[in-house]
C-alpha cells in the first residue's frame, strides 16, 4: 500500500462525475506486480488480490463487486477509507510489531544473548523486565495491565518461554520474541499459507532455507559438489512464521509449517560420501577445523540446504545466494546456530532455530581438512 502511494498509482480519480479519493485502477495494479516481480504473471496477480480482497484489505470503491476484476475498476484499501477491520488478532499482531521496532532500535536493548539450562538463546528478555520496560516507555501503566499484554502476545504466538514450558510470568522467566518482524515477505507467499504439508520425520528429508526464483514454475537450484558433478535439489519455500500448526500445547504450536511446491517430496542423494559421527568430528585429531560463518539473509532467505541429523550437514549451496558469498560449502557439518551448539539436534530443529533467529545468522561449521 505504501509502495503504491509512493508511486503514484494510488491517488483522487474522477469517474462519471464523481471523485474517489485513494483509489487505484485494477488493470494498472496488475501491470505494477508484474513490473515489480511481485507476480510472475496476470493470473497470479489476480489470484493475489483477491487474497487481499478475501481478507478485508481492499475493495471495490462502490462495493459493487466481491471479486477482483483486472480491469478499469477502481479498488481501495479499506486502511485509506477507516473501513479496515481491526480484530484483536490484528490490534495485538500490530502492537506486537510496534514493540518489537521499539526494543530492537534502541542501543541499550533488554533484548540479550542468554543462557537457560545450558543453552544460550539470542535476543531474549526476562518477563519481569519486560514488564520494567513496558511501564517505563508508557506502553502500560501498571504491572498488572503489562502482564496483560505479555499475555495476549504469548497466546498469539508472538513472543513465547524459549522453551515453551511456561506461559507469561512477572519473573525472571526468560522469553523472546517469536516472529522475526524484520523478514521481507513477498505477496506471492499470501497463495501457499493454505496448502502446506507436514515435514517428513525422516533424518534424511532436505530443507532449503532460500528459493531461487520467485517464478513457481523453478523451484529448484543446482547444488555443486566436491566433485564437480551438477544434481538438481528440490527448494522448499521458507514459510510465513505465522503459520502455526496445532499441538498440545495450551498456548500456541513451537513448528512452523513449511511450504513444500510439489516437486519437493523427492529426497534427493546425500552429498556425503559416508556417514560421520559426532564422537569422529569431535576426537583429538580429527581431520577437522571449524570456521565461523557470518550470512546476512536477503529478502528470501539465506541460500542453503541442511539435511541429515546428529550431525546435521550442509547439503546444497545456492552459487549466488547470501551463503555461498559468506563461505559455505556442501559437505560443512553444523556445529552452532547463533552461539548455540547444535550436533546432537537434527535438521528440524536447526531449521526451526534459523527461521526465528535474526536476520544475520552466525553459524559455526566444521569442514574436513583436504
Amino acid at each position: 500500500r505504501l509502495r503504491l502511494h509512493d508511486g503514484k498509482l494510488i491517488k483522487d480519480r474522477r469517474y462519471h462525475l464523481r471523485t474517489y479519493p485513494n483509489c487505484f485502477v485494477a488493470k494498472e495494479l496488475t501491470d505494477w506486480l508484474i513490473d515489480h516481480k511481485e507476480a510472475p504473471d496476470r493470473e497470479t496477480g489476480i489470484r493475489l488480490m483477491q487474497k487481499l480482497m478475501d481478507h478485508y484489505i481492499i475493495h471495490h470503491v462502490c462495493d459493487e463487486h466481491s471479486d477482483y476484476k483486472d480491469a478499469k475498476l477502481l479498488y481501495r484499501f479499506r486502511k485509506d477509507d477507516g473501513t479496515f477491520p481491526l480484530n484483536k488478532d490484528v490490534k495485538v499482531f500490530m502492537r506486537g510489531q510496534s514493540l518489537y521496532e521499539k526494543l530492537v532500535s534502541v542501543e541499550e536493548s533488554i533484548l540479550k544473548v542468554r543462557e537457560e539450562n545450558s543453552v544460550k538463546y539470542q535476543r531474549t528478555f526476562l518477563g519481569c523486565e519486560m514488564i520494567d520496560w513496558l511501564i517505563q516507555e508508557g506502553e502500560a501503566e501498571n504491572r498488572k495491565e503489562a502482564v496483560e499484554l505479555g499475555r495476549a502476545l504469548l497466546e498469539h504466538g508472538i513472543i513465547q518461554h524459549v522453551s515453551n514450558r511456561h506461559h507469561f510470568f512477572d519473573s525472571n522467566i526468560l522469553y523472546q520474541f517469536w516472529i522475526n518482524f524484520r523478514r521481507r515477505r513477498r505477496l506471492t507467499e499470501l497463495l501457499n499459507e493454505n496448502s502446506s504439508c507436514a515435514l517428513s520425520e525422516s533424518p534424511d528429508s532436505p530443507f532449503c532455507l532460500r528459493k531461487l526464483n520467485p517464478d513457481p514454475g523453478n523451484t529448484s537450484f543446482l547444488s555443486v559438489q566436491t566433485n564437480k558433478e551438477i544434481k538438481i535439489v528440490s527448494a522448499v519455500r521458507r514459510s510465513s512464521i505465522t503459520s502455526l500448526t496445532g499441538n498440545s500445547n495450551p498456548y500456541f504450536s513451537t513448528t512452523p509449517t513449511l511450504v513444500f511446491p510439489p516437486v519437493a517430496e523427492c529426497n534427493p542423494k546425500s552429498v556425503l560420501k559416508r556417514p560421520v559421527t559426532n564422537e569422529e568430528l569431535l576426537s583429538p585429531g580429527a581431520p577437522y577445523i571449524k570456521k565461523t560463518l557470518t550470512i546476512v539473509g536477503d529478502a528470501v532467505g539465506w541460500g542453503f540446504v541442511v539435511r541429515g541429523g546428529r550431525p546435521c550437514h550442509i547439503q546444497a549451496v545456492d552459487p549466488g545466494g547470501p551463503a555461498a558469498a559468506a563461505g559455505m560449502k556442501v559437505c560443512q557439518f553444523v556445529f552452532s546456530v547463533n552461539g548455540m551448539y547444535v550436533l546432537h539436534l537434527d535438521y528440524q530443529t536447526i531449521s526451526s532455530l534459523i527461521m526465528t533467529g535474526p536476520r544475520t545468522l552466525v553459524m559455526e561449521v566444521m569442514e574436513a581438512i583436504e
